[in-house]
């Protein structure tokens, strides 16, 4: 997804989304421990995901507090 898209989120769909990503690393781990993983460079952008999202509900906590 990209960072556009993921701003016009509300927060509660941004930790929707932040859930289902975590849920998609631990899977993508898991695969990648047993040999099951066919592209080992989906763990590094699953978690760059994870990094856009949090950054962005971050960004929105700051704009309500100010």
């Amino acid at each position: 997804m990209k960072t556009k898209e993921l701003h016009e989120l509300t927060v509660e769909e941004l930790n929707t989304k932040l859930k289902e990503l975590s849920e998609e690393l631990f899977n993508l781990r898991f695969r990648h421990a047993i040999g099951q993983l066919e592209n080992p460079a989906s763990i590094k952008n699953c978690k760059k995901e994870i990094a856009r999202v949090k950054t962005i509900l971050r960004e929105k906590e700051i704009k309500a507090k100010a």
